[in-house]
Formats: structure tokens, sequence, C-alpha cells
């Protein structure tokens, strides 16, 4: 159940078994394309382990009008609106077959026909453009929403209270998505600020925000949808918090030496994977065999996709300033 810190429009939840097996295996399509990367030593890349209910729910509740800006937690949100694992990873491996011909890497992937604008590899970079980018819906009277994902650590830059303002008095169509993921690179979050919620903040620029249980995927989808809703419905844009936590380090290579081991052990407890799981399995919508099946297709997609990023080839030295823009 979703913990709402300021009201939004109550919605009915609509996820069948079905469905909600949908988002369990997207969901372990992300961590498997996640933990492939610590396996095959490409270590300096910023994780989302932990936090695929954030990503699977939200963007589950999109429509293809919508757009999308992430930060350099990007991958989940990527697999989560279907982009190619295969395409993600050539693109980390800087090969021509990537979404961006291997001129991105992992930071700042973007993905036009899915409507994923950018991925910032700068804290709150993708706050900035938000505004801009929503205006532009505006005006040109676009059906779609903008959803902007962040971390609690953005959430204290300046930037993310330019951004939110700028809407608010713009009356801007954004969905302001904050995973709060409890770390701010190698800092906990209550070093860097006071409270628990950022979606309490909302309401000081006279917008609506909720905070979700963010490791529960069906809490987040639900939560999504009433705040797509509201923005619908008032033409203002909305705050909405997944209160997560980040199971992995800073990046692949950080062993977390700074992190509380209960701390840890506690929110492992709560793995948002496991939860559907074991609600799928008392539902008696999915058996063990299923599921582990279903680890099957994960595991060949992604051992099928470093067969295909580690065969495509280099760019060529010709196309060194082409697609660069200045």
């Amino acid at each position: 159940m979703s913990l709402l810190i300021n009201e939004t429009p109550a919605v009915a939840s609509s996820l069948s078994a079905k469905e909600l097996g949908t988002m369990l295996e997207r969901m372990m399509l992300i961590r498997a394309y996640e933990f492939k990367l610590k396996e095959l030593g490409i270590l300096m890349v910023c994780t989302s382990v932990g936090q695929e209910a954030s990503a699977v729910g939200v963007v589950s509740a999109l429509t293809s009008d919508d757009l999308i800006l992430t930060n350099h937690r990007s991958a989940g949100h990527l697999i989560a609106r279907g982009a190619d694992p295969g395409r993600i990873l050539a693109e980390v491996m800087g090969k021509s077959t990537g979404y961006c011909k291997g001129k991105s890497g992992t930071l700042h992937i973007s993905v036009k026909e899915l409507g994923i604008v950018l991925t910032s590899t700068i804290v709150g970079g993708e706050l900035s453009l938000t505004p801009g980018v929503a205006l532009s819906q505006s005006m040109l009277e676009l059906p779609g929403i903008v959803t902007t994902f962040f971390g609690d650590g953005a959430a204290t830059e300046g930037i993310f209270h330019e951004s939110v303002n700028l809407s608010a008095v713009w009356d801007l169509p954004v969905l302001y998505v904050c995973e709060n993921n409890q770390f701010q690179a190698f800092v906990h979050r209550k070093e860097t600020m006071l409270g628990d919620h950022i979606s309490e903040w909302a309401k000081s620029y006279g917008i609506k925000g909720a905070t979700v249980d963010g490791n529960d995927v069906e809490a987040v989808y639900e939560a999504t949808l009433g705040a797509i809703a509201h923005i619908k419905a008032t033409n203002k844009p909305f705050l909405l918090e997944t209160y997560t936590y980040r199971q992995q380090g800073h990046m692949l290579a950080d062993e977390q030496a700074y992190v509380d081991k209960q701390e840890l052990a506690a929110w492992m407890t709560k793995d948002p994977i496991d939860r559907v799981k074991h609600k799928l399995l008392a539902m008696n919508a999915l058996t063990q065999p299923e599921i582990d099946a279903m680890q099957e297709r994960v595991n060949n997609i992604i051992n099928e996709a470093v067969v295909f990023a580690t065969a495509s080839p280099y760019p060529d030295a010709s196309e060194l300033t082409t697609d660069v823009y200045a």
C-alpha cells in the first residue's frame, strides 16, 4: 500500500496477475543486465539495483506520448521503457551499434524513438532541462507529459528548486520523480538534509506531492497513475517520491565500506523483486518452475546482448565529429 504524504487522487489497481508478472520479468531483466556489467568487469557504472520497482512502476504508467529525462542511474528507466539491452550494452562499450553510436557511454544515452530525451551524468542536469522540454510540449499542444527522474542528492541542489518553481509558475505538465534511495554518492541522505521526505517540499511551490513505497511496484504504478491524472486535470506539475534503497555502491567498483550493514540488511528484506515473486506465488498466479523459466528467459536475453555488443564494431574514425553539436 502506498504511503501518501500529501493527498493525491485515488486510483484503483487495474493490474491483472499477468500484468504484474510482466512487470516482474522486466524488473528481473533490469537487475540481470546490471549484474552482467559487474561480471564483465565494467565497474565504472552507476546502477539502480534495488530500485527496479520505481523504474518499472513509473514507466509502466506512462503512454507512448510521454517524454522521459533521466539521470546517471538510467539503465532501469531505459529497459523499463523497452530499450534493447544489447544496444544499451553496445553503447556502454563504445560500439557503433549503441543507441548513440557509441558516443555517449553509460551516462548520456538518449533513445529518441522511445521518447527518452536524455540521460544526464551531471547531478540535477536533467532537472535544468525539464521545464524547457515541458514548455515545448505545452506550446506545441502535444498530448504527452514530461517525466524527469532524479535522486535525493539532486533534490538538495539549487537547480531542483529552480526547476520545480518554474514548472509550477508556468503550469507545465511535469511529473517529477525523486527516487529517494537514501544515498548521495558516498554520503547518507541524513547527513545532507533534515526530514525524510522530499515530497513535502512540493507545497512550498503550490503543487501536490506524494511519497510511495518505492519497493512496491504496484503501489508505484498506482501512485503514478494518480499523479498523471492530477497533472492532466489541473495542468500543474506533481512531485512523486519513490522511497527506496540503493543496494549496491555508487558505482559497481564501490565496495560500500561506508554503509551501515544493519540498515542494508533490513532493506534487503524488502527487496522489490522478491516481494513480487512472493505475492504471485501466494496468489497461485505463478509457480516456482514458471519463475525459474522467467529467470532463464531473462538470462538468455542478457547473454544474447553480450554476444551482440561484443561482436559489434567500434565507430570509424571518420565519424569522430558526426552527430556532435556545438
